[in-house]
């Protein structure tokens, strides 16, 4: 009777309900596996009733222009068994796809504490590089994926062609009332809402765990969407709110505390002169950023003790103790300390098209200062789009991991950091002997899931060897090798060097912004630096212009961070997904303004003992201050405000 009353969408109708059950389901499985986490905010009955509205609102998408060739094409004639096939093909297609999704969302989950989203998408561009950290890290589940994905393709295959049997079809006459009908129902679901937008993963967000409200989606749709905004990256902070463009820049200048004066562009607003604290002859200035590095590996910070080297240079330098990365990927890292920019929920500016060229980097200033400007990397230096990014803006030399004859260890990820590091100190050594000043990003990647390093280096902190904190201690060793023979070289007594990490490892937890999965280390040292541990709140944009002041490089530049041989910043900025977080210290207590998309700023304090963010009234004042951060990023990167050259009407 079903199969005679909707004809020839009957094998549609089926498969709707088939993965209904599958997506309702695989929901449940992985809401047992984070019980504690969905039971602690109570998060059962709306996570499952909101995953229906979210999964009948995906299929409705999916499947309508199945719906809609197979009501108005489908018939006994040759047409018609050309669109039963096309049918019948889309069905075992998406249906596969969203099985694929599903399978793939635990180990997706363990590494990064949330469906797969953007960073899934992005990762798909680099086949050879995440075929082999699956192959050589998650070889398991990377089978089991696979061989269920194929399983699920035949068995949909095999019960699409069944379904197909034997449909009736409406008349002619009938079709365009059914299609109303129909195409209306489905319509409505997909959009799920009468209100003037149709849902979205913020409609359905319920908890102050992300990985909660995550599971709520189907890891299908939580894909799409990812992709869908990407088009719409010019205007991601938008998502956060509203204010004058006037009002942005008054908050940001009054923030700063700088005399009018020192802004000298009418047109490119945060454009300032910029006078360095050391008035010597220029110095190197080297950036070791590291992969992964998190406080939480760093003995001196209070974390596990795999890092005997660092905490020894710790004793040495300038160390902050108090310093937060701006985001969780390594492209916000590099974005942060080559560029100072502030991050946005769009990518970072490394991977975005009006970014390539004319955007404000460091080593532009310093390659017009007469610099030798490079990137000394151990893998492929396309991997993130870095290698455009970079050569677009100042850097004037890439290594990468082509570059190394017989390295002494090669990973998934490229040669190991030792050799990195040997690459390094030839190249620096070299620039040395030509009495050449330099510039030189190195970028680290032994601490990398998953976690290739050369036996015999460490005395191994856990068993297995390849595990995130022995490889951490193994960057630590690679790092003190460095040091060693920096140290002993010509260029050491004319090099500024700073030792920071991109981000932390596998930021996630039951929290907004997990804070503490900010906390990094970062170290300068060098001739002439002051030994000293640094207790202000500080952020990642902050290093770029504190680099230039010790180097002894006066220029000008758009960056927002501060000048720490003279300021205090006592902020500091944290990008988690669509979550922006604004920090600063009121009277010893850390406070948040927590920012979500098309949701009132909230106000928390931030426990460091327990870890957690506790609600707080918080000033106006710091609301609109973060509100002015975040939607800055956005409107500078749209408007091409982020640059260093002076315009015709310049003050």
């Amino acid at each position: 009777m079903l199969k005679r009353s909707l004809g020839a969408i009957y094998p549609i109708f089926i498969f709707f309900i088939t993965n209904l059950i599958l997506l309702s389901c695989s929901r449940v499985l992985l809401g047992l596996w984070q019980k504690e986490r969905v039971d602690s905010v109570d998060g059962w009955l709306p996570m499952l009733l909101q995953g229906v509205r979210i999964d009948v609102s995906a299929l409705c998408w999916l499947f309508a222009p199945l719906v809609i060739i197979a009501l108005f094409l489908g018939g006994k004639n040759a047409l018609g068994k050309g669109v039963d096939f096309i049918v019948r093909l889309g069905l075992t297609a998406f249906s596969t796809f969203i099985i694929f999704m599903e399978i793939a969302t635990p180990p997706f989950i363990e590494t990064y504490d949330t469906r797969p989203n953007r960073l899934f998408i992005e990762y798909l561009i680099y086949p050879k590089e995440v075929f082999n950290m699956l192959a050589n890290g998650h070889l398991v589940a990377l089978i089991v994926t696979l061989i269920f994905t194929a399983l699920s393709a035949w068995v949909f295959w095999k019960f699409a062609k069944k379904l197909s049997q034997n449909l009736s079809y409406f008349s002619w006459k009938w079709r365009p009332v059914a299609f109303l009908l129909i195409g209306g129902l489905m319509f409505l679901g997909a959009r799920s809402s009468l209100q003037h937008r149709g849902i979205n993963p913020s409609m359905v967000a319920f908890s102050s765990d992300p990985l909660v409200n995550a599971l709520t989606l189907n890891s299908g749709y939580s894909v799409m969407f990812a992709l869908q905004q990407l088009s719409d990256e010019e205007n991601s902070s938008e998502i956060y709110g509203k204010m004058d463009f006037e009002e942005i820049i008054k908050t940001l200048k009054d923030v700063r505390g700088r005399p009018e004066s020192d802004y000298i562009s009418s047109t490119l607003p945060t454009l300032t002169t910029n006078h360095a604290t050391y008035q010597g002859k220029p110095k190197n200035i080297v950036i070791i950023l590291e992969e992964s590095f998190g406080a939480q590996f760093v003995g001196t910070l209070g974390g596990r003790p795999l890092s005997p080297n660092f905490d020894k240079l710790a004793q040495q330098g300038w160390l902050f103790e108090n310093l937060y990365a701006t985001g969780t990927r390594s492209v916000r890292g590099i974005e942060a300390v080559t560029t100072g920019f502030t991050p946005t929920p769009a990518r970072a500016v490394v991977k975005l098209t009006g970014a390539q060229t004319g955007f404000f980097s460091i080593a532009d200033v310093l390659s017009k200062q007469g610099y030798n400007t490079s990137f000394i990397y151990g893998g492929e230096k396309h991997f993130d789009n870095m290698a455009s990014f970079f050569y677009g803006n100042g850097f004037q030399q890439i290594i990468d991991e082509g570059d190394y004859k017989n390295p002494k260890f090669t990973s998934t990820w490229g040669v190991s950091d030792e050799d990195l590091f040997d690459k390094a100190h030839e190249k620096f050594t070299a620039l040395a002997k030509e009495n050449s000043p330099f510039f030189s990003l190195v970028f680290t990647s032994s601490n990398h899931d998953p976690f290739d390093f050369p036996e015999g280096k460490i005395e191994l902190y856990e068993q297995p060897q390849k595990t995130r904190n022995n490889a951490a201690k193994y960057a630590d060793y690679a790092l003190g090798h460095f040091f060693d023979l920096a140290k002993k070289s010509d260029y050491w007594k004319d090099t500024i060097f700073l030792v920071i990490a991109d981000h932390d490892s596998r930021a996630g937890g039951a929290a907004y912004v997990p804070v503490n999965n900010f906390h990094i280390p970062a170290l300068i040292l060098g001739n002439g630096i002051p030994v000293q541990r640094d207790n202000r709140l500080v952020s990642q944009i902050d290093m770029p212009t504190t680099l230039l002041s010790l180097a002894g490089i006066n220029a000008n530049y758009p960056m927002l961070g501060y000048d720490l041989t003279k300021e205090n910043p006592n902020r500091a900025l944290m990008q988690y997904n669509k979550v922006f977080g604004y920090m600063r210290e009121i009277n010893g207590q850390k406070e948040l303004a927590i920012l979500q998309e098309k949701k009132p700023i909230e106000g928390f304090k931030y426990d460091t003992k327990n870890q957690v963010l506790i609600p707080t009234d918080i000033p106006e004042e710091m609301k609109n201050q973060a509100l002015a951060y975040a939607l800055w990023g956005s409107i500078a990167y749209k408007e091409k405000l982020y640059r260093s050259e002076p315009q015709n009407n310049a003050k």
